[in-house]
């Protein structure tokens, strides 16, 4: 994350031969960025005078199960530090360096050598950042950008380390001209040309990925008029389906993403995969930043951890693509300019301790550490009265529906029961049926769960279907069908 600039909302493996040894096939396959389910790293940002000593971050790191992090410099003492760690890392070249590296192959050759082939393979370098979000910063580097990436990579090359250290630039979602819906996507046309069409063939060409930073949290305070809370914090909701593609959209991180692959794919760059290099959500921000805060943070990234480390493939326009993502940021950075936000975006303060609790692994998930999908407060509205009934809630009427995420064999489970000895009433879904239409497991799940909540008087408990189901405030709506409020 650059301080100045302004955020908007908007992996492949070798193929082996039978011929090739078991033992050489294993390490390619822990060679490989990309694994079948995702990953979860973490930037670490030292724009602050308070923080604890690299030795320490590391200790910390590694108590805490993280083993990838993202750099912005090459600090001597910070990848010193790393080595032998076996946590993989993103180093970067800082933009002020972009003309030197671009114009001057010794630069590049000599760059290489103090700050990569110094500390490779001890310190387990994965990638090389060149720049960061380099089209808004206001020196404009652009044209620098991929000649500077290109000489990188001859100098890697001259070490044979092109084939273990990828070559990237992380790119703000400002570099879209259209991000919404997300099969619109596009790139500015000023840039296509000049930067976006290079830079993604020098992608392909060399097997390395495009380094994107996406921020949910400024497309929601920009526009809380039109995206909720609950849909850019991965909490149960309704969803958007996507009017160009008719594809259905449960969070605005998936949407974002695809926004970006989508505008890839426009420029026929389909097969370039893409890793997050930043998220995140900060914990305190000024007046005018609506949603942030802890709770909703630790909701961000709790949700966010859960979605990478699933297991259940990409986002809807690339499902079979794992994601991979680098957490913003590993502590507050005191020292950073702008809005209160900048500063308070760590997962830990200066003294080691969690701003909030956040898991980082799949032991972590299991062991129910997990954010709830659903954050620290219910979705359904605070009781005044009797906490195990919804009915007497501030605001007077709640619904139940089918989460989305539940799995049709779950789903299918839950409506034989809520209308058999349930006792719903599921008429209205049956062919010819005036809730028929729409014809989807989901929206007739929907209908199922709220005449049984509806039936059983609203009372707690009875919008569960073992997580199949959650309490919205808002009316649901599929196709013409209405839902009962009541028996």
């Amino acid at each position: 994350m650059l301080c100045f600039s302004s955020k908007n909302q908007s992996t492949s493996m070798a193929a082996s031969t039978v011929s090739h040894s078991f033992i050489f096939l294993l390490l390619l396959l822990s060679a490989s960025v990309f694994a079948d389910t995702g990953m979860i790293g973490i930037n670490y940002g030292r724009i602050a005078n308070d923080l604890p000593t690299p030795e320490k971050v590391v200790a910390l790191l590694k108590s805490q199960g993280v083993n990838r992090i993202k750099l912005y410099d090459t600090d001597s003492t910070v990848l010193t530090a790393l080595a032998n760690s076996n946590i993989s890392v993103v180093v970067a070249l800082p933009n002020e360096l972009l003309s030197s590296a671009a114009g001057d192959q010794s630069f590049a050759d000599n760059w290489v050598q103090a700050n990569i082939f110094k500390y490779y393979p001890s310190t387990k370098i994965e990638a090389i950042a060149v720049g960061n979000e380099v089209f808004v910063d206001p020196k404009n580097t652009t044209k620098f950008l991929v000649p500077a990436m290109k000489n990188l990579y001859n100098s890697l090359k001259k070490n044979q380390l092109d084939s273990s250290i990828k070559i990237s630039s992380p790119i703000a979602l400002s570099a879209l001209q259209n991000s919404y819906p997300s099969s619109s996507g596009s790139f500015k046309s000023e840039l296509i040309e000049p930067v976006i069409k290079p830079m993604l063939d020098f992608l392909r060409q060399t097997g390395s990925y495009l380094m994107v930073n996406a921020y949910p949290f400024f497309a929601y305070t920009a526009n809380t008029d039109v995206i909720s809370l609950d849909y850019a914090l991965f909490k149960d909701n309704p969803g958007n389906v996507d009017s160009g593609n008719g594809l259905k959209y449960t969070n605005l991180f998936d949407a974002q993403v695809d926004a970006v692959f989508a505008a890839m794919s426009a420029l026929n760059f389909n097969e370039v995969k893409m890793v997050i290099t930043e998220t995140g959500w900060p914990s305190a921000g000024d007046e005018n930043e609506v949603g942030a805060g802890e709770d909703n943070a630790a909701s961000y990234n709790g949700n966010l951890v859960r979605r990478v480390l699933s297991g259940n493939g990409g986002t809807p326009l690339r499902p079979k693509d794992p994601l991979n993502v680098y957490l913003f940021a590993l502590f507050n950075e005191n020292q950073k300019t702008g809005p209160t936000s900048e500063r308070n975006y760590g997962l830990f303060y200066p003294s080691e301790q969690k701003v909030y609790e956040v898991p980082f692994t799949q032991a972590e998930l299991d062991n129910g550490k997990s954010t709830p999908v659903n954050g620290n407060k219910s979705q359904a509205p605070a009781p005044t009265g009797d906490e195990n009934d919804v009915s007497k809630a501030k605001v007077g009427q709640t619904w139940c529906v089918a989460s989305g995420n539940a799995g049709d064999e779950k789903l299918q489970k839950a409506i034989d029961y809520a209308c058999g000895e349930g006792g719903a009433d599921c008429r209205p879904i049956q062919d010819g049926s005036t809730c028929y239409d729409p014809n989807t497991l989901e929206a007739h799940a929907s209908y199922a769960f709220n005449s049984y909540y509806q039936k059983n008087s609203r009372k707690a408990g009875s919008c569960d279907f073992g997580g199949a189901a959650y309490v919205v405030t808002q009316a649901p709506r599929y196709g013409n069908c209405e839902f009962p409020t009541g028996y």
